[in-house]
């Protein structure tokens, strides 16, 4: 069962970035924390889990949140199916995604 560190990204800002799929034949229980590394900038970011690269309405678990600098979002106890991505959008290009947590047998 591979734990720690799931997926880990600098994402290029307002464009839609794939962080971590779920494997074939897993759950995932995992956090994801957003850092605005920005010393001056606050930023929006938007957190979904979905079946593609581009997140329908219903998949979105943050949408437009505010980080303000030198700060932190996380979202955890996330639990994901096999096959399902988690996608992020940025505002800015000074944040940093970590996705951390556990898979297991479906």
């Amino acid at each position: 069962m591979p734990s720690g560190t799931l997926g880990q990204s600098a994402p290029s800002a307002v464009t839609y970035t794939t962080v971590y799929t779920v494997p074939a034949s897993k759950v995932a229980t995992f956090n994801v924390n957003f850092v605005n590394r920005s010393p001056q900038f606050p930023c929006t970011v938007r957190l979904a889990v979905c079946a593609s690269s581009t997140p329908g309405n219903s998949e979105f678990i943050e949408y437009d949140c505010a980080i303000q600098p030198n700060s932190v979002l996380e979202r955890t106890g996330i639990v994901a199916t096999a096959g399902k991505l988690v996608v992020v959008y940025v505002s800015l290009a000074n944040v940093s995604v970590n996705i951390y947590g556990f898979e297991e047998a479906a």
